[in-house]
């Protein structure tokens, strides 16, 4: 087995349990605390969390809401799309301005199950970006090509959730 210290990982936090958003943003602060950029991407979120207030006093981190919020019953919108395909483009021109470490892509399992960005251009930002560079894509519903194509899965199983006795999102804990 060879270590290559400079390879940059590609991470997959995906499944129905809680908790990928929070092991993208405490693998963050990781990094960012070694020394790191980081630079998150929001993927179809839009609302003030407490992430966006804790993240904001973090050096070399920096964290962007690039959705319109969540998708309704209708599908997304021409927007929705809109704003996947630039958070995206805006993605890849980080990862190769050489200034980042770190890139996470927050909810792109979603984006992709709705149709905002295409699987193959995910893919195609993975394997393009400059090898030193490591990558966090978290999200229920991640197709199979894009955790074939990670060195890092894993797959958050509920065992219970509070929203099944009915207990709503709880600021600080969801959001």
């Amino acid at each position: 087995m060879t270590s290559n210290p400079n390879k940059g990982l590609v991470m997959v936090f995906t499944g129905p349990g809680k908790g990928k958003t929070t092991a993208a943003l405490g693998a963050a602060v990781r990094a960012a605390g070694s020394g790191l950029k980081v630079r998150i991407f929001q993927f179809i979120k839009n609302r003030d969390t407490g992430e966006l207030s804790a993240l904001a006093h973090v050096p070399n981190l920096t964290i962007e809401q690039w959705g319109g919020g969540m998708i309704g019953r209708a599908g997304p919108t021409e927007e929705d799309r809109d704003r996947a395909r630039e958070a995206l483009a805006e993605a890849r021109s980080a990862a190769e301005s050489g200034t980042y470490g770190l890139i996470v892509l927050d909810e792109i399992g979603p984006s992709l199950k709705y149709g905002l960005i295409s699987e193959a251009d995910v893919l195609t930002f993975i394997a393009d970006r400059p090898p030193e560079v490591h990558v966090i894509l978290t999200g229920r519903d991640m197709p199979e090509a894009v955790t074939n194509a990670a060195d890092t899965v894993t797959r958050m199983e509920r065992v219970r959730h509070h929203y099944q006795a009915g207990i709503k999102a709880q600021k600080g804990i969801e959001y």
